[in-house]
């Protein structure tokens, strides 16, 4: 375990989640009183059930503490001092050299609990956003079923969710074999939902002529992709909105040279990552859209078949851009709230600003993209990108 100053970001975060931050800490707090927290706990150790759980780019001087490379890690840090977040907290990432132990250092484990909660953190490793609609439906996927209050997912949330796959879906229905009426585009939208794949997909997986295990798979990548496209109706009005702010907001009190020459890289950098990981996340889901509608306006099952196949992959690569974007967006919303004043020394606006550039690797040539980028953001919203 290691000493991590970077939990002093946090302070600023105390009283909220994003999709790049689990903020245990809080939902600990926040249900005290609650009986569930306890009885269906996230992690058995109470120590860790108490932590904060990040989604970190890797940096170069941290890949020796992995077995082989990778960009993006798992961070968990305890805080020094529950009162005062600035004082920095106790960090390892997840599978790290010799993580298991410092876990089990960390968490204060019986060997049975250690066991359970290894496998748990394993699971929230491998889901590319700490978003609370993702993480539930992977962590239902895999039997593991904690308190409503890890997730804060609200009613109306989930009826539009719902009203929304099932406008997607329900062309697909008659070539699955359930007819067009509407109770079965919600028998098979609640099973697209459910956290089970199970008899009710047959029909669909055999016109895709999938094997169970990779089925199971591209299912719940679908899932994510649907959710991301129900999200996105809403989404990039609040990016630019943000990004305004960020591209005006002046630090208060005295700001140094060096601070200066930095604050304006930052913020260039900033706006021109989220543009180009913005256009990458709109091809990407128009990959998913033609895959689609190959799939239902000509019954031609191949194409989407090849998407579902990939769809885990790619779900990764669209999860973890769209993370970095979502954080800046709710990062700031809770620290500057709508109407109040943007009061901010230069310290604390360089340590976000820095915060939000680690969310994004290294800029990439476009030719070295997966998917080719596009100017997305410019062909939706020309005019607000204008005023950023």
């Amino acid at each position: 375990m290691a000493s991590d100053r970077s939990v002093r970001i946090l302070d600023a975060l105390s009283g909220a989640s994003t999709s790049r931050v689990l903020n245990l800490f809080k939902i600990a707090r926040d249900n005290a009183n609650n009986p569930e927290h306890g009885e269906k706990p996230l992690f058995l150790s109470p120590i860790i059930n108490r932590t904060f759980i990040i989604k970190h780019r890797a940096r170069a001087d941290e890949t020796y503490l992995f077995a082989s490379p990778r960009s993006s890690a798992t961070k968990i840090i305890t805080p020094f001092d529950e009162g005062n977040l600035r004082a920095g907290g106790r960090s390892l990432f997840v599978e790290q050299r010799g993580y298991r132990e410092a876990l089990r250092q960390m968490g204060s484990y019986r060997d049975e609990q250690l066991e359970r909660d290894y496998n748990v953190m394993r699971l929230l490793d491998t889901v590319p956003s700490l978003d609370p609609f993702l993480l539930r439906e992977h962590l239902r996927n895999h039997e593991i079923e904690v308190a409503p209050c890890y997730f804060s997912i609200s009613e109306g949330d989930q009826e539009r969710m719902h009203r929304f796959v099932t406008g997607e879906l329900s062309r697909l229905v008659a070539l699955a074999g359930g007819g067009a009426g509407s109770d079965s585009s919600n028998r098979m939208v609640s099973a697209m939902l459910s956290s089970r794949v199970d008899e009710k997909l047959e029909p669909l997986r055999l016109t895709l002529g999938l094997t169970g295990n990779d089925f199971r798979e591209g299912v719940f990548s679908w899932r994510g992709f649907l959710y991301y496209k129900w999200s996105m109706e809403k989404f990039w009005h609040d990016v630019m909105g943000v990004l305004r702010q960020i591209n005006s907001i002046t630090p208060h009190g005295p700001v140094t040279a060096e601070q200066k020459i930095f604050l304006a890289s930052a913020r260039r950098n900033i706006i021109e990552m989220v543009r180009d990981n913005g256009n990458h996340v709109t091809k990407t889901l128009a990959v998913y859209d033609s895959s689609f509608q190959e799939l239902v306006a000509h019954q031609a099952p191949k194409t989407f078949r090849d998407f579902l196949l990939s769809a885990p992959y790619m779900f990764l690569e669209l999860g973890e851009k769209l993370g970095a974007i979502s954080h800046i967006v709710s990062f700031w919303r809770y620290r500057f709230p709508a109407g109040a004043p943007t009061l901010i020394d230069a310290e604390e606006l360089s340590a976000i600003f820095q915060d939000f550039s680690s969310g994004f690797g290294e800029r990439a040539k476009p030719e070295s993209s997966v998917i080719k980028q596009v100017e997305v953001i410019d062909g939706m919203a020309p005019r607000q990108r204008a005023e950023v």
